[in-house]
Protein backbone atom coordinates (compact mmCIF):
# COMPACT_ATOMS: atom_id res chain seq x y z
CA UNK A 1 0.00 0.00 0.00
CA UNK A 2 1.43 3.56 -1.35
CA UNK A 3 2.02 5.39 1.78
CA UNK A 4 0.97 9.32 0.99
CA UNK A 5 3.63 11.57 1.59
CA UNK A 6 4.01 14.30 4.46
CA UNK A 7 3.43 17.58 1.72
CA UNK A 8 3.78 17.96 -2.26
CA UNK A 9 5.07 21.27 -3.28
CA UNK A 10 2.94 23.31 -4.83
CA UNK A 11 5.27 26.93 -5.29
CA UNK A 12 8.90 27.64 -4.69
CA UNK A 13 11.11 30.29 -4.69
CA UNK A 14 13.82 32.02 -2.46
CA UNK A 15 11.36 33.77 -0.77
CA UNK A 16 8.14 31.35 0.01
CA UNK A 17 7.23 27.91 -0.55
CA UNK A 18 3.86 26.66 -0.41
CA UNK A 19 2.96 23.18 0.12
CA UNK A 20 -0.12 21.02 0.20
CA UNK A 21 0.05 18.85 3.39
CA UNK A 22 -1.42 15.59 4.28
CA UNK A 23 -4.29 15.05 6.95
CA UNK A 24 -2.70 14.60 10.23
CA UNK A 25 0.25 16.67 10.57
CA UNK A 26 0.53 20.19 12.43
CA UNK A 27 2.17 23.21 10.57
CA UNK A 28 3.69 24.08 13.95
CA UNK A 29 4.38 23.09 16.96
CA UNK A 30 1.58 22.62 19.49
CA UNK A 31 1.68 23.86 23.11
CA UNK A 32 -0.42 20.62 24.13
CA UNK A 33 1.82 18.29 22.20
CA UNK A 34 4.85 19.19 21.27
CA UNK A 35 6.55 16.22 20.43
CA UNK A 36 4.08 15.32 17.51
CA UNK A 37 4.99 15.45 13.63
CA UNK A 38 4.98 18.78 12.37
CA UNK A 39 4.95 19.84 8.73
CA UNK A 40 7.66 22.37 9.54
CA UNK A 41 10.05 20.15 10.71
CA UNK A 42 9.80 17.70 8.02
CA UNK A 43 9.53 20.70 5.65
CA UNK A 44 12.95 22.25 7.06
CA UNK A 45 15.04 18.85 6.65
CA UNK A 46 14.48 19.79 2.45
CA UNK A 47 14.57 23.50 2.25
CA UNK A 48 16.35 24.81 5.70
CA UNK A 49 14.68 27.28 7.79
CA UNK A 50 10.54 28.22 7.58
CA UNK A 51 8.61 30.93 9.35
CA UNK A 52 5.25 29.92 9.74
CA UNK A 53 2.59 33.02 8.59
CA UNK A 54 -0.80 30.89 8.98
CA UNK A 55 -1.92 27.49 10.35
CA UNK A 56 -4.47 24.81 9.16
CA UNK A 57 -6.17 22.17 11.52
CA UNK A 58 -4.05 19.36 12.23
CA UNK A 59 -6.75 17.16 10.76
CA UNK A 60 -7.38 19.68 7.66
CA UNK A 61 -4.84 19.09 4.34
CA UNK A 62 -4.40 21.22 1.92
CA UNK A 63 -2.60 24.70 1.39
CA UNK A 64 -0.19 25.87 3.53
CA UNK A 65 2.63 29.00 2.73
CA UNK A 66 5.52 29.29 4.62
CA UNK A 67 8.23 32.27 4.46
CA UNK A 68 12.14 31.83 3.91
CA UNK A 69 13.55 34.63 5.19
CA UNK A 70 12.35 37.32 7.72
CA UNK A 71 11.43 40.23 5.52
CA UNK A 72 8.91 37.61 3.55
CA UNK A 73 7.87 36.53 7.14
CA UNK A 74 6.63 40.26 8.09
CA UNK A 75 5.09 40.97 4.58
CA UNK A 76 3.02 37.92 4.66
CA UNK A 77 1.95 38.18 8.65
CA UNK A 78 0.86 42.04 7.51
CA UNK A 79 -1.61 40.06 4.73
CA UNK A 80 -2.94 38.15 6.49
CA UNK A 81 -3.27 40.39 9.89
CA UNK A 82 -5.13 42.92 7.11
CA UNK A 83 -7.30 39.99 6.03
CA UNK A 84 -5.88 40.71 2.47
CA UNK A 85 -5.21 36.91 1.91
CA UNK A 86 -8.89 34.92 0.17
CA UNK A 87 -8.69 32.08 1.69
CA UNK A 88 -10.94 29.03 -0.09
CA UNK A 89 -11.94 25.30 1.50
CA UNK A 90 -14.08 22.79 0.42
CA UNK A 91 -15.56 20.28 2.90
CA UNK A 92 -17.88 16.95 2.53
CA UNK A 93 -20.51 17.59 5.37
CA UNK A 94 -23.27 15.38 6.65
CA UNK A 95 -26.70 16.53 5.82
CA UNK A 96 -28.05 18.82 3.28
CA UNK A 97 -28.24 22.56 4.00
CA UNK A 98 -31.24 24.54 2.90
CA UNK A 99 -29.52 27.33 1.84
CA UNK A 100 -27.79 28.27 -0.99
CA UNK A 101 -24.79 30.85 0.59
CA UNK A 102 -24.82 31.68 4.23
CA UNK A 103 -22.32 33.60 6.10
CA UNK A 104 -21.63 32.80 9.84
CA UNK A 105 -20.45 35.63 11.94
CA UNK A 106 -20.65 34.01 16.05
CA UNK A 107 -18.19 35.28 17.74
CA UNK A 108 -15.99 32.32 18.52
CA UNK A 109 -13.55 31.66 21.74
CA UNK A 110 -10.54 29.24 21.25
CA UNK A 111 -10.11 26.16 23.87
CA UNK A 112 -13.50 26.97 25.11
CA UNK A 113 -14.39 23.74 26.95
CA UNK A 114 -12.31 20.58 28.36
CA UNK A 115 -11.93 19.27 24.83
CA UNK A 116 -9.88 22.31 23.43
CA UNK A 117 -12.86 23.05 21.23
CA UNK A 118 -13.19 26.35 20.03
CA UNK A 119 -17.24 27.59 20.93
CA UNK A 120 -19.49 30.23 20.27
CA UNK A 121 -19.23 33.01 23.01
CA UNK A 122 -21.11 36.30 22.08
CA UNK A 123 -19.20 37.78 25.42
CA UNK A 124 -15.84 36.95 25.43
CA UNK A 125 -15.74 35.27 21.76
CA UNK A 126 -13.49 37.36 19.15
CA UNK A 127 -15.03 38.60 15.64
CA UNK A 128 -15.10 35.53 13.38
CA UNK A 129 -16.83 35.66 9.98
CA UNK A 130 -17.19 32.79 7.42
CA UNK A 131 -18.86 32.25 3.87
CA UNK A 132 -20.31 28.99 3.06
CA UNK A 133 -21.69 28.17 -0.51
CA UNK A 134 -23.48 24.89 -0.77
CA UNK A 135 -21.67 23.36 -3.99
CA UNK A 136 -24.09 20.43 -4.43
CA UNK A 137 -25.80 17.06 -3.11
CA UNK A 138 -24.34 14.16 -3.00
CA UNK A 139 -27.04 11.84 -1.46
CA UNK A 140 -26.57 11.49 2.73
CA UNK A 141 -23.59 14.00 2.39
CA UNK A 142 -23.05 17.67 0.51
CA UNK A 143 -20.06 19.47 -0.47
CA UNK A 144 -19.56 23.17 0.38
CA UNK A 145 -17.29 25.52 -0.10
CA UNK A 146 -15.88 28.03 2.71
CA UNK A 147 -14.20 31.25 2.90
CA UNK A 148 -13.37 32.38 6.59
CA UNK A 149 -12.46 36.07 6.82
CA UNK A 150 -10.98 35.75 10.08
CA UNK A 151 -8.20 32.90 11.16
CA UNK A 152 -9.80 31.36 14.24
CA UNK A 153 -8.95 28.27 15.30
CA UNK A 154 -11.16 25.24 14.35
CA UNK A 155 -13.56 28.74 12.93
CA UNK A 156 -15.22 26.35 10.44
CA UNK A 157 -15.83 23.25 11.96
CA UNK A 158 -17.32 25.53 15.04
CA UNK A 159 -18.93 27.68 12.63
CA UNK A 160 -20.89 24.38 10.98
CA UNK A 161 -22.03 23.13 13.92
CA UNK A 162 -23.69 26.37 15.50
CA UNK A 163 -25.35 26.33 12.32
CA UNK A 164 -26.76 22.56 12.61
CA UNK A 165 -24.15 21.04 10.26
CA UNK A 166 -20.89 18.63 10.71
CA UNK A 167 -18.21 17.56 8.54
CA UNK A 168 -17.55 13.85 8.08
CA UNK A 169 -15.61 12.09 10.49
CA UNK A 170 -14.76 15.45 12.57
CA UNK A 171 -13.58 13.96 15.87
CA UNK A 172 -14.18 17.20 17.94
CA UNK A 173 -17.26 18.75 16.28
CA UNK A 174 -19.55 16.06 15.18
CA UNK A 175 -21.61 13.06 17.18
CA UNK A 176 -21.14 10.97 13.72
CA UNK A 177 -17.82 9.10 12.99
CA UNK A 178 -18.95 7.35 10.05
CA UNK A 179 -16.75 7.02 7.52
CA UNK A 180 -17.60 7.18 3.79
CA UNK A 181 -17.94 3.78 2.25
CA UNK A 182 -19.45 2.71 -0.89
CA UNK A 183 -21.20 0.58 -0.11
CA UNK A 184 -23.97 3.00 1.93
CA UNK A 185 -24.04 5.16 -1.57
CA UNK A 186 -24.06 2.93 -4.14
CA UNK A 187 -27.12 1.25 -5.31
CA UNK A 188 -25.60 -1.68 -6.76
CA UNK A 189 -22.91 -2.77 -4.83
CA UNK A 190 -21.81 -6.27 -5.21
CA UNK A 191 -18.32 -6.49 -2.37
CA UNK A 192 -17.88 -7.81 0.96
CA UNK A 193 -19.58 -5.08 3.45
CA UNK A 194 -16.79 -7.22 6.40
CA UNK A 195 -13.41 -6.71 4.15
CA UNK A 196 -14.58 -2.86 2.22
CA UNK A 197 -11.84 -0.26 2.60
CA UNK A 198 -13.48 3.55 3.58
CA UNK A 199 -13.48 5.70 0.56
CA UNK A 200 -12.41 8.26 3.52
CA UNK A 201 -12.04 7.93 7.84
CA UNK A 202 -10.57 11.20 8.33
CA UNK A 203 -12.13 14.76 8.61
CA UNK A 204 -13.39 15.97 5.46
CA UNK A 205 -11.79 19.80 5.30
CA UNK A 206 -9.19 20.27 2.48
CA UNK A 207 -7.77 24.06 2.39
CA UNK A 208 -7.92 23.94 -1.38
CA UNK A 209 -6.40 27.56 -2.55
CA UNK A 210 -4.76 30.87 -1.21
CA UNK A 211 -4.68 34.00 -3.03
CA UNK A 212 -2.23 36.95 -1.68
CA UNK A 213 0.55 39.02 -2.94
CA UNK A 214 3.81 37.78 -3.28
CA UNK A 215 6.28 39.22 -0.43
CA UNK A 216 8.75 40.49 -3.16
CA UNK A 217 7.41 41.07 -6.26
CA UNK A 218 3.41 42.45 -4.90
CA UNK A 219 2.08 39.70 -7.65
CA UNK A 220 -1.00 38.64 -7.05
CA UNK A 221 -1.04 34.88 -7.05
CA UNK A 222 -3.26 31.88 -6.44
CA UNK A 223 -2.03 28.75 -5.09
CA UNK A 224 -4.43 25.23 -5.53
CA UNK A 225 -4.03 22.16 -3.50
CA UNK A 226 -5.18 18.50 -4.96
CA UNK A 227 -6.85 17.01 -3.20
CA UNK A 228 -5.29 13.65 -1.19
CA UNK A 229 -5.76 10.45 -2.40
CA UNK A 230 -8.70 9.23 0.28
CA UNK A 231 -10.89 12.90 -0.51
CA UNK A 232 -10.07 12.38 -4.61
CA UNK A 233 -11.49 8.62 -4.81
CA UNK A 234 -14.28 10.04 -2.79
CA UNK A 235 -14.95 12.98 -5.11
CA UNK A 236 -14.62 10.86 -7.97
CA UNK A 237 -17.53 8.26 -6.29
CA UNK A 238 -19.82 11.17 -5.77
CA UNK A 239 -19.30 12.70 -9.00
CA UNK A 240 -20.34 9.48 -10.89
CA UNK A 241 -22.82 8.60 -8.65
CA UNK A 242 -24.79 12.04 -7.72
CA UNK A 243 -23.66 13.89 -10.59
CA UNK A 244 -21.78 16.68 -8.46
CA UNK A 245 -18.48 17.40 -8.17
CA UNK A 246 -16.54 19.97 -6.30
CA UNK A 247 -14.08 21.54 -9.21
CA UNK A 248 -16.95 21.93 -11.94
CA UNK A 249 -18.94 24.78 -10.11
CA UNK A 250 -20.97 26.99 -11.90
Amino acid sequence: MKITPNYTVIYNDDDIIVLNKRSGLLVAQDRYDPDAPRLDSEAEKEFGRLYAVHRIDKDTSGCVIYAKNADSHRALSIQFENRTVEKIYHCLVNGRPLWQTKTVDSKLLPDGDFRHRTTINSRFGKTSITDFKLIGICGPYSWLEARPKTGRTHQIRAHLQSIGLSIVCDPLYSGNQKPVRLSDIKKRWNGDTETERPLLSRLALHAYSLSLEHPKTGERMTFTAPYQKDMEATRKQLASIFGVDPFNQK
